[in-house]
């Protein structure tokens, strides 16, 4: 694997867990450990760590090193409000463009969300839950708004999601209302619907999170 991307796999796991409260502001986040709990080498790390600076995750204090910068549940929110207006912009899109092959294609992934959720196998529902996301994009066959979404994706954690009380349930709900949307090829509704399903993931996360940082308190 090449240096570059061993390094934004640094990043993508240091910023999920700061996002999900693994790591409490102020923490030191030390070279040696991260590279020690992923098993890569100091480069990539260091690379990372200066990454999530330059994105506000991380502050460089004097005689300390890295650590993680003040994060609040509004914080979290804007994150997802940006997403959200683009993602409900790309479902509307798909709602209006969407074959009866495609929406086969959603079905299936749909319905074994369903089962995943039903059956509390919440690291499968979470990969179909970015599947299902991911075939809806691409139907809107946007190639600069998913640009857009994916320069905002990378903040918006893809785990932990089915740790949070009720989004196992809400989620699979939501699916079924965004589909139904799509197979009536209603842009208006498709939109609103995945506008509000990423919004209300990022209540859920900003709750979780705030109640983590309370634990650690």
């Amino acid at each position: 694997m090449h240096r570059s991307q061993l390094s934004d796999d640094v990043a993508t796991y240091l910023r999920e867990q700061i996002l999900a409260g693994g790591f409490v502001p102020g923490q030191a986040v030390r070279t040696e450990a991260v590279g020690r709990d992923l098993d890569v080498s100091a480069t990539p790390v260091r690379e990372a760590l200066q990454a999530l600076r330059v994105e506000g995750f991380l502050d460089l204090v004097p005689r300390k090193g890295f650590t993680v910068a003040p994060l609040t549940g509004e914080d979290i929110r804007d994150i997802f409000e940006a997403y959200a207006l683009i993602a409900g912009e790309l479902t509307a899109r798909a709602a209006a463009r969407v074959d009866p092959a495609q929406l086969q294609e959603l079905r299936a992934v749909h319905e074994q969300l369903l089962e995943s959720a039903k059956n509390g196998e919440n690291e499968r529902l979470e990969q179909l839950n970015h599947d299902f996301h991911r075939q809806v994009y691409l139907i809107a066959g946007s190639k600069r708004l998913r640009w857009a979404l994916s320069s905002f994706a990378k903040y918006v954690p893809s785990t932990f999601y089915s740790q949070i009380d009720g989004w196992p349930e809400a989620t699979a709900a939501d699916h079924g209302e965004i589909f139904a949307a799509l197979e009536n090829h209603d842009a208006d509704k498709a939109r609103e619907l995945m506008a509000q399903h990423v919004r209300d993931a990022g209540e859920k996360l900003s709750e979780y999170f705030a109640k983590r940082q309370r634990s650690t308190k």
